[in-house]
């Protein structure tokens, strides 16, 4: 009797483990079952050569950027400087660009589903980016050769138009020395997306946020500039020399001295509490995609290094596509769309596209802050950066010169947004030591925003 007792015990014991050995395998395959049939090891979706041969990717306006050939080969859009400007968000052959949709969403456009499988990968999805391909070719001319991102977005739908990391390569054309040429140093790195970045002076967004709210009388106070100042055994140094300077004129001349004192008298734990609320820590979910969290050093730092820090130097580091939907916030009253790559799928059925939708940010910036903020970077424009440069266009803007060491040029930042109701339009650009952010990074956002806004 106890033997069968004990018989017994053991086929319930195997039973619950075969039973939660099947739980266990059907939540592995609703979670991860697209991954596993997009793996590369699956004949019936990729060839020999690990290229997936199902499934099309298109721009916002429908133009063909990677699809099949009757052959079975994956080609690419004809022009050689679009496949180029738009490596980073259509991805390469050999899966190296993380970033891609050919690696990043390889079960969408296989039109994997858990009820047919990959039944229709044959033919496969259309899977249509947020990208107009014109206005990327054009950014990636505009960085000429030079390292740096361009991104554009639109804050109140969440649709990114734009978005350029270079160095890049053709994918139908790979250099025999893209990993011993300095050349393409970076260039399976999506900038925008993966990186971080000195932000130097675009980061006095985020001290001139803070002062307008914890500073007392900051519209009748005034700074004084001899072209630098001594906190304590720190020596801040300045573009010029501004003489007395009220907040505005500050933020136009981007003052280093007058924000330094700033984020000193601001303290280090209000400074860390406005980087935070900006969203520069944290990470974002570009459709699905992560991007990168910034760092900065506030916790320890003396009055001196906070005074760095303040003025985006120190220990700063930010992601350029989250300075971008920083930037949305402001435009958009404290809260912006969180940026999406994916517009829509089609699908081998014939169904209408499937359009996705974009979630939201927090309160990244108090409403009347981001007024008052929005007229404080147009004035920019007006008094320092040439309102002739930016034809048609209401531009609140920041530039920004990150110094990144003595034997190097500095980084050229320029960022904003426009303020129209038919172009809601936040935008980033980094030129890797391309020197001056006005007149590099900003000559670079004038030409793309000429484009997008006034169709030359």
């Amino acid at each position: 009797m106890r033997k069968v007792e004990r018989r017994a015990l053991v086929c319930l014991l195997l039973a619950g483990a075969l039973t939660l050995g099947l739980l266990i395998f059907v939540g592995e395959f609703l979670v991860k079952g697209g991954s596993w049939v997009s793996s590369a090891f699956n004949r019936h979706l990729y060839n020999s050569s690990g290229v997936l041969t199902s499934g099309t990717v298109l721009d916002r306006d429908g133009d063909v950027l990677s699809t099949v050939d009757e052959s079975g080969q994956r080609t690419y859009y004809e022009n050689a400087t679009v496949r180029k400007a738009t490596l980073h968000a259509v991805g390469d052959l050999q899966g190296n660009i993380g970033t891609g949709v050919l690696n990043a969403f390889a079960d969408e456009l296989t039109g994997y589903g858990l009820i047919n499988g990959a039944f229709s990968a044959h033919r496969g999805n259309d899977l249509y980016l947020t990208l107009d391909a014109r206005y990327n070719y054009e950014a990636y001319q505009a960085l000429n050769g030079r390292a740096g991102t361009v991104a554009v977005y639109n804050y109140k739908t969440g649709e990114i138009l734009c978005m350029v990391s270079a160095p890049s390569f053709d994918p139908l054309n790979v250099p025999a020395d893209i990993l011993e040429n300095d050349r393409y140093e970076g260039a399976y790195l999506n900038r925008f997306l993966s990186a971080t970045f000195t932000p130097g002076s675009v980061f006095k967004t985020v001290t001139a946020a803070a002062a307008i709210e914890k500073l007392p009388d900051i519209d009748s106070r005034t700074w004084t500039c001899s072209g630098s100042v001594q906190i304590g055994d720190e020596t801040i140094v300045c573009s010029g020399t501004h003489g007395e300077e009220t907040f505005a004129q500050a933020l136009a001349n981007s003052c280093n001295v007058a924000f330094a004192e700033m984020a000193v008298e601001l303290g280090a734990d209000t400074m860390k509490a406005y980087t935070e609320k900006a969203g520069l820590t944290g990470s974002y979910s570009v459709s699905g995609l992560p991007t990168a969290k910034g760092t900065f050093d506030f916790d320890g730092a003396t009055d001196g290094q906070l005074g760095w820090a303040g003025v985006g130097q120190y220990h700063d580091a930010v992601n350029p596509c989250a300075l971008m939907v920083y930037m949305g916030a402001v435009a958009n009253g404290g809260k912006a769309a969180v940026p999406k790559l994916i517009l829509k799928y089609g699908n081998a059925l014939g169904l209408p596209a499937l359009r996705t939708s974009s979630g939201r940010t927090g309160r990244l910036i108090d409403a009347k802050t981001a007024g008052v903020l929005s007229e404080l970077m147009a004035n920019n424009v007006v008094s320092t950066y040439g309102t002739e440069r930016f034809p048609n266009m209401d531009l609140c803007a920041k530039s920004g010169t990150a110094e990144v060491g003595a034997d190097q040029r500095p980084h050229a930042w320029f960022t904003g947004f426009l303020r129209n109701e038919d172009a809601p339009y936040a935008f980033v650009v980094l030129v890797e030591n391309g020197g001056g952010g006005a007149s590099v990074a900003g000559t670079v956002a004038g030409r793309v925003l000429d484009v997008i806004v006034n169709g030359y």
